[in-house]
């Protein structure tokens, strides 16, 4: 009786490391999107912050903040290319 506890309870924690290991993987790619997307953020309020004294200003959304926090500077600059001919 006490083998077949002790070999179910090794078999559980085989379990839970294998389906550990496959969810974990696009969790690390959520939490990394959500971080850089926090980032991205902080690029926008900087940008506003000095655009100011400029007259100039991008909205601060969820989807302006995903696309710096993905393509990072280069989002930053594509946010502000397509402000500038006014398209957002």
């Amino acid at each position: 009786m006490d083998n077949r506890i002790i070999l179910s309870f090794i078999a559980c924690i085989a379990i839970l490391i294998v389906f550990g290991k496959y969810f974990s993987f696009p969790l690390k790619k959520i939490i990394k999107l959500i971080g850089n997307s926090f980032l991205g953020a902080l690029i926008i309020f900087l940008i506003n912050l000095v655009g100011t004294s400029f007259n100039f200003h991008i909205g601060l959304s969820i989807i302006n903040s995903v696309i710096v926090g993905i393509l990072g500077i280069p989002g930053a600059c594509l946010l502000v290319l397509l402000k500038i001919f006014g398209i957002i």
